[in-house]
C-alpha cells in the first residue's frame, strides 16, 4: 500500500550515474486492495438488504399491478393479519385506539402515504373499516400491497 521503489536502470544490470538517480520512489497507489475490499461490503450489503424489511408474516394475495416507487421516507405499513390483529409497522394495536394512534402518528410524519397489507384470508368488511379508520387518520394515500404474480384477469396469468 506504501510507495515502492521503481529502477530506471538503463539495461543488463550495469551501474551509471549517481546512486541516487537509479531508483525513484514510485508515485502510484495500488487499488486492487481497495477494490477487493469494496466487493465484498458490495455482496454483504446485498445480502443483508432483504432481511432489513418489516416482517409481520402474512400471505398477500397475489395481483398483476406493478411495485410503487420507492421514497425518501421510511413508508408506514398497516398490517392486518389472519386472526384479524391489526399492526402498525410491528407494533399491535387495538382497534379502538387505531384511530387515535394514526393521527398521532400524521402528525409527525411528512408523507401522508400509507401501506395496508392484508392476509388473502381477511374478509374484506375488516380491509374496507381498517382503510377507513386510516382515512379517519389522516392519512389520503391508501396503497395496498400484494405480491406479484396473480392473474391479470384478462385471460392470461402472471
Amino acid at each position: 500500500m506504501g510507495a515502492g521503489v521503481m529502477n530506471q536502470g538503463g539495461g543488463g544490470g550495469r551501474r551509471r550515474g549517481r546512486r541516487g538517480r537509479r531508483s525513484q520512489p514510485m508515485a502510484e497507489i495500488n487499488v486492487t486492495p481497495f477494490v477487493d475490499v469494496m466487493l465484498v461490503l458490495l455482496i454483504i450489503f446485498m445480502v443483508a438488504a432483504p432481511l432489513l424489511t418489516v416482517g409481520v408474516p402474512v400471505e398477500l394475495p397475489k395481483t398483476a399491478a406493478t411495485a410503487l416507487p420507492s421514497e425518501a421516507e421510511e413508508p408506514l405499513t398497516v398490517t392486518i393479519a389472519a386472526d384479524g390483529t391489526i399492526m402498525i409497522q410491528t407494533t399491535e394495536v387495538a382497534r379502538g385506539d387505531l384511530v387515535a394512534r394514526l393521527r398521532a402518528i400524521a402528525t409527525e410524519r411528512a408523507d401522508d402515504r400509507v401501506f395496508l397489507r392484508a392476509d388473502g384470508s381477511v374478509p374484506y368488511e375488516t380491509v374496507a373499516q381498517v382503510m377507513g379508520a386510516l382515512n379517519a387518520g389522516g392519512f389520503a394515500s391508501i396503497g395496498l400491497v400484494t405480491d406479484i404474480g396473480g392473474p391479470a384477469l384478462d385471460g392470461s396469468d402472471g
